[in-house]
């Protein structure tokens, strides 16, 4: 899977970026080395999601999917 990062460079110095298409996904580094060690650490947080506790009935069922 490949997503467009937008990168920012803040103005009190280091980097920032957000994420479009993972809305609330974004982070920040001292240094681009580390945004871009923040960023993978923050799209695979985004990405996590807990569906143990979801509802289940006879019309839905609960899956698990692997994004690489």
């Amino acid at each position: 899977m490949k997503l467009s990062v937008v990168v920012h460079e803040a103005e009190e110095g280091g980097y920032w970026a957000e994420v479009p298409a993972i809305p609330g996904c974004a982070t920040q580094g001292e240094s681009f080395e580390e945004l871009l060690i923040n960023l993978y650490e923050a799209v695979e947080d985004c990405l996590s999601v807990d569906v143990g506790g979801a509802p289940a009935s006879e019309e839905s069922s609960v899956i698990e999917i692997a994004v690489s």
